[in-house]
């Protein structure tokens, strides 16, 4: 599988743990950056370039990487199509591949070793979307409103 990585310097060095993991257990690995260390950097260009890659690329998954992995979730669901989640623990990485078809994993480097990451991300590119119709409908519900901009009616419950 093609697996594109974007981090910032504080998910320098895990994204560079993860491209030699990643190519070592078979997978065509696309380094969107940064390509060295500068403390300097900021995480939105890189998290915006990894999920137009993954949006442009429909059988490829992505991995964005920072300090908490917060902020590079938030930049990387900017772009139409992406659905990045922050995984904590193997249940969220796969729950997020299973119930909302995630095409982008988040990372926070300063919360997780080098083998947990390894973990997290490895369950999230081994799971598959579930398909159930259920998450299908809720699925297309933000894919609607990320083409329209309306937001969905809201259900009424009698009193």
């Amino acid at each position: 599988m093609r697996v594109y990585l974007g981090s910032d310097h504080a998910g320098f060095e895990l994204k560079m743990h993860l491209v030699g993991e990643l190519a070592a257990a078979g997978h065509e690995v696309v380094d969107i950056g940064p390509p060295s260390y500068d403390g300097e950097d900021d995480y939105p260009a890189y998290c915006l370039a990894t999920g137009a890659g993954v949006v442009g690329d429909p059988d490829s998954l992505g991995v964005v990487i920072g300090g908490s992995g917060n902020g590079e979730q938030i930049a990387a669901n900017k772009i139409p199509g992406v659905r990045a989640a922050l995984a904590w623990s193997i249940e969220t990485a796969t729950l997020a591949r299973q119930h909302n078809d995630a095409n982008i994993i988040s990372i926070g480097a300063r919360m997780h070793t080098g083998e947990e990451a390894t973990a997290l991300v490895s369950a999230f590119l081994a799971t598959e979307f579930s398909g159930e119709q259920r998450h299908v409908r809720r699925i297309n519900q933000v894919s609607d409103y990320e083409r329209t901009h309306q937001v969905p009616e809201l259900p009424t419950t009698p009193l």
